[in-house]
């Protein structure tokens, strides 16, 4: 099981940071850093879309034929974990070392939309507050990989529940 958990969760992780590098690549330079979020959630279940496989692949070839939900769920949570800290492993880099000024861009992108959307320049003004103050706090490597986490272990969970209940099978 752990050459299994290990391979999938490191292509899966590979997928998902790849894609994680070259979508922020894109949105950076261009400045519309919002629009990354549906092409990297789509990502994080495309390479998620190995859990399935592996769990699969275990049931198939070592648990013949028959699966638990719980060692399935294990397994998923497994890859889960190895795929996403690849995940945040990479942004961390990314972040402090070639996107050192996101904060900046995504907090002015946010508020120029409140404003084009007519928002209350109150609400506008609150906002650049908790934005100013959430941008401190991003700066500690913990915190960012604490919030990095949050993005991406949600959907390795959901498509791990989803794959170890579609999955498992009893023995007779």
């Amino acid at each position: 099981m752990n050459r299994l958990v290990i391979t999938f969760g490191i292509i899966a992780g590979l997928i998902v940071a790849a894609m994680l590098i070259i979508t922020t690549t894109i949105f950076h330079a261009s400045g519309n850093i919002e629009g990354g979020a549906i092409y990297g959630y789509t990502s994080m279940l495309v390479a998620f879309s190995l859990i399935f496989v592996g769990i699969k692949k275990y049931r198939d070839q070592h648990g013949e034929g028959y699966i638990s939900f719980g060692k399935g769920f294990k397994i998923g949570l497994l890859i889960t974990l190895i795929a996403s800290t690849i995940y945040v492993i990479t942004w961390l880099i990314d972040y402090y070392y070639f996107m050192p000024d996101f904060m900046e861009k995504y907090t002015a992108q946010i508020l120029e939309k409140m404003k084009t959307d007519g928002s209350p320049q109150a609400d506008i003004d609150q906002q650049a507050k908790d934005m100013a103050k959430f941008s401190e706090m991003y700066k500690n490597p913990l915190f960012n990989a604490l919030i990095s986490y949050t993005e991406i272990l949600p959907v390795g969970l959901i498509v791990t529940l989803i794959s170890a209940a579609i999955l498992k099978r009893k023995k007779l």
